[in-house]
């Protein structure tokens, strides 16, 4: 088996000598650096790290406790996550099947370090897609006179899943700032344009009607404002007035797929830090 691996992201006030403390304080404790990236904001001067290391011994749960303290006597915020440890994760999705078949293969090729424990939907159109990976599916109708008691039941679901992490695929419903503060956990969402433009539905409609020559798709994680969370991947691809709407939803969901499969990828490789409304994805 693969040695475990510790993976530490940090942020705090620059300070001089950051970096010469962080691999002196692993080489101290006779761990071996496997990969190191860091970032400074200019204008707000804030350093930004990452940092992948193996642990003498494999005491992957001493190091990270400790690491937490040292980094707190930095001046530092930190997350430390063990390579060995497999996030659980739940997918959310309506009834556009093309990023729920595209993450579901991803998943079962093994691409993603995560356990896939339930999807999730309003609707029972991709129950038999999701029993063919062998995959959980749990239908909880939400209407706008049901919308609060639907998420009560998802709610339930996730903590008796112990879900970490939820993906929305396409799920055509705005998750309420109610559920985002009770769940407390990451919801990554892929909207099918390159955000700030064409927020809100029928983007792609929006984007015909304006003639825009580039379209896009943003995965970005969900807030209680609707598609303005922390952006952690864009793409785009042209069009020309050639295309009509449809040519602009099927060049779309190309995108949406790839984009949305690299943010996934992302987070669960512990690579995106958040601080404010902005991400820092780590190489």
């Amino acid at each position: 088996m693969p040695t475990s691996t510790l993976v530490a992201l940090l942020h705090g006030p620059d300070q001089p000598g950051i970096v010469a403390r962080v691999a002196g304080w692993i080489f101290e404790r006779g761990g071996n650096i496997l990969h190191a990236d860091q970032h400074r904001d200019m204008e707000a001067g804030i350093f930004f790290q990452r940092i992948e290391w193996q642990p003498a011994n494999g005491n992957t749960s001493a190091d990270t406790r400790a690491f937490h303290d040292f980094a707190a006597a930095l001046g530092m915020k930190s997350r430390v996550t063990s390579s060995a440890h497999r996030p659980r994760m739940a997918v959310f999705v309506s009834k556009f099947d093309h990023c729920f078949h595209d993450l579901a293969l991803r998943w079962k090729s093994g691409e993603y370090a995560c356990d896939l424990v339930a999807v999730v939907s309003n609707h029972s159109d991709l129950e038999a897609s999701a029993s063919g990976y062998g995959l959980p599916y749990h239908v909880i109708p939400v209407t706008a006179a049901t919308k609060a008691e639907g998420e009560a039941r998802q709610l339930a679901l996730l903590r008796e899943l112990d879900v970490e992490l939820v993906v929305l695929a396409r799920y055509m419903q705005v998750l309420s700032d109610d559920f985002l503060k009770k769940f407390a956990r990451p919801v990554i969402n892929i909207h099918h344009s390159f955000l700030p433009a064409f927020a809100g539905g029928r983007p792609y409609h929006q984007a015909a009607e304006r003639g825009v020559k580039l379209i896009g798709a943003t995965a970005h994680y969900a807030t209680a404002v609707l598609d303005d969370g922390p952006i952690i991947q864009q793409d785009v691809t042209r069009v020309t007035h050639r295309h009509g709407v449809e040519d602009l939803v099927r060049k779309g969901r190309d995108l949406e797929k790839i984009v949305l499969a690299q943010a996934v990828r992302w987070h669960l490789e512990n690579r995106v830090l958040v601080y404010g409304n902005k991400t820092v994805v780590f190489d």
